[in-house]
Order: C-alpha cells, then structure tokens, then sequence
C-alpha cells in the first residue's frame, strides 16, 4: 500500500504519503493565492523523500472541502488525473473531518466543531462528537449562527471575532494530509469503499459568465 494525500481546501497546501503502517513523509505550506504553484512541487519533493515513484502509488486521497472554489479545484483536479493516469482508486474525504480527526484529541471527551473560513465574512462548519463522528452536514453561514457553547476546530475563530462566544479554541487550525493518509489507510484496511472525488463548495463561485449584452436603443 502507498497512499498519496493531498488537502488544498483551506490557505493550507498538504501532502503525505502512507505506506500503510504510517505516514513516512509529509508537509505543508500556507500561502492562500498559491495553490497551483505549491501542490505539484510538494508532490515531488514527498515522493523523492520516501524513495518513490508515482507508479508505485496504490491510491490517492484528496480533501473535497468545503473551501473557497479556486483552491479547492487545485487539489480535486490533480487527484483525479493522477487515479485516471495511474488506474488507482481516489478516496475523497470531507476537510472538515480531517480537521476533526486530529482536533478530537484536544476535545478531550466533549463534542465539538470544526470552522474554516469561507470569506465573505463567513466560516463553514459541522458539528462533531467526542470521538469525531460529523453530527451534521458541512454549511456556510455567518459566525453568529454557529451553535455556541463548544470547542471550536480550525482556523474560523481565529478570523472572526463573531465567533468568540462559542467556546475555547482548540487545535489544529488547518487539515493534515498525514490525518487524512491514516484516514484512507484505515478505510482499505477495513475494505470501506472510497468517498466520491466531488467538491463540496457549499456556494456558487464568485465568478459568473457574462450575461447577454444589454440591448441598446436610439
């Protein structure tokens, strides 16, 4: 087994790779207007440290979000055409639970939820138990209708101030792609079928086709 996981929802450009005993090489950028710059050179540089070819991947594991459009289409793309050209599976899994799969550590037994900026003054967010199981459907909607009164995951109450009456931040601000490799390694090892390659944008992107021309009149 050897698992290529890459996450570009979030500022955050991740990847790792499995072998499925562990992750044995990962890293990460922050840089929110560089996606398609940082992704591909990542992928190189992780496969050149664990001594690996891209024929010997076995799968791929991407994040489908919710994110902002362009950043997220990075990430979506690129694993579709490497399990199109590689003929290996892609297992797509939702960011915010792979926030929520290492953020269930600081929740220390509580439920929680898991927040991203989703700009326009706005954050996504789900709700998750104790043990990171998602408790409702990934929304966008403005900080002040998050439910208050539970642990906060992500970077969404770093960005805004409306949510400061939730509760306590705790970590990890931004997903991992070693979180979201040991997520797929365990989904083969107990033969769960991979989660569709499909994005999760929650909203229309900001770009729009242009409308007919107006008709102009003497």
């Amino acid at each position: 087994m050897l698992i290529l996981a890459f996450d570009t929802a979030t500022p955050a450009v991740t990847v790792a790779l499995h072998d499925g005993s562990g992750v044995v090489a990962h890293e990460s950028a922050v840089d929110a207007r560089r996606h398609g710059e940082l992704l591909a050179p990542s992928i190189a540089r992780i496969l050149a440290k664990a001594g690996a070819e891209p024929g010997d991947l076995t799968a791929i594991a991407v994040g489908t979000g919710p994110g902002p459009y362009t950043g997220l289409r990075v990430g979506l793309v690129t694993a579709r055409v490497l399990g199109s050209a590689l003929s290996v599976p892609v297992d797509g899994v939702c960011t915010l639970d792979i926030i929520a799969a290492e953020a269930r550590h600081a929740a220390a037994g509580r439920e929680f939820i898991v927040a991203t900026d989703a700009r326009r003054r706005e954050v996504y967010w789900a709700s998750y138990s104790a043990d990171a199981e998602r408790l409702s459907e990934p929304q966008v909607s403005l900080p002040a209708a998050v439910p208050a009164g539970y642990p906060v995951a992500g970077e969404g109450p770093r960005l805004h101030a409306g949510l400061a009456a939730v509760g306590e931040t705790i970590g990890p601000r931004y997903p991992s792609a070693a979180e979201l490799a040991q997520i797929v390694a365990d989904h083969v090892a107990l033969g769960i079928s991979p989660g569709p390659p499909e994005a999760r944008y929650l909203r229309r992107p900001d770009a729009r086709e242009p409308g007919r021309p107006k008709r102009v009149t003497p």
